[in-house]
């Protein structure tokens, strides 16, 4: 099973634009924009914490089991 981060799915279906979430996670402008773009980054435990809570959600909404092909 492969991980795939659903944070630009979620922030989109809130209402979040990437800057709103990088000011309000305190989570760095460009870590947003590679977590958006770059399929194969792992954040830390911290960083999708803080952009859980500011998304109100929790980790687990953040993430994706996805088969292996």
């Amino acid at each position: 099973m492969t991980v795939r981060l659903r944070v630009k799915e979620v922030a989109k279906e809130r209402g979040f634009s990437m800057g709103r979430l990088s000011r309000l996670s305190n989570v760095a402008y460009n870590t947003i924009k590679r977590i958006y773009d770059d399929k194969n980054y792992s954040p830390t435990v911290n960083t999708l914490m803080r952009i859980a809570k500011t998304l109100d959600v929790s980790i687990a909404d953040l993430v994706e089991d996805v088969p292996d092909e």
